[in-house]
């Protein structure tokens, strides 16, 4: 295989790794592809640390837990709808009443269509002591 085949196919490859990890895996290619380094050394040294993020990857994937839905939750009752316009769309607008499971439902809906295995899944709270109560009843759940 010549060292351009074994480029693209290393760029297809980025796109298999963490996203943490991708930018910095594609600069490296570039230069690569650019013939800024040449070495054959880089090349081994770029083939490595893909294959170490894809690793990553796979385990986090196969150490998916499976979340649990409350059926006394509004939230839970429309989850496959909600995981639909999740899957669907970029930004996706919850209004509910308070108590209906949208803060600790949403990110186990996001986690169920696979999301958080390249990256995270966030949430957002006003207040610091907010967000860490909410992230801890969260990983309870799961």
């Amino acid at each position: 295989m010549n060292q351009q085949t074994s480029l693209k196919s290393l760029a297809a490859d980025i796109g298999l790794c963490m996203r943490r990890d991708q930018h910095g895996l594609r600069r490296r290619l570039h230069r690569l592809q650019r013939g800024q380094a040449t070495d054959e050394a880089v090349l081994h040294a770029l083939t490595a640390d893909i294959a170490a993020s894809r690793q990553c990857r796979a385990q986090r994937q196969a150490a998916l837990p499976v979340p649990g839905f409350p059926e006394e939750l509004p939230v839970s009752a429309r989850r496959e709808e909600l995981a639909a316009a999740i899957a669907k769309h970029q930004v996706v607008i919850v209004c509910g009443e308070t108590g209906s499971g949208k803060t600790t439902q949403l990110p186990k809906i996001c986690l169920s269509l696979g999301r958080g295995v390249t990256g995270m899944i966030g949430h957002t709270q006003p207040r610091r002591i907010a967000a860490r109560s909410v992230a801890a009843r969260i990983a309870a759940e799961l």
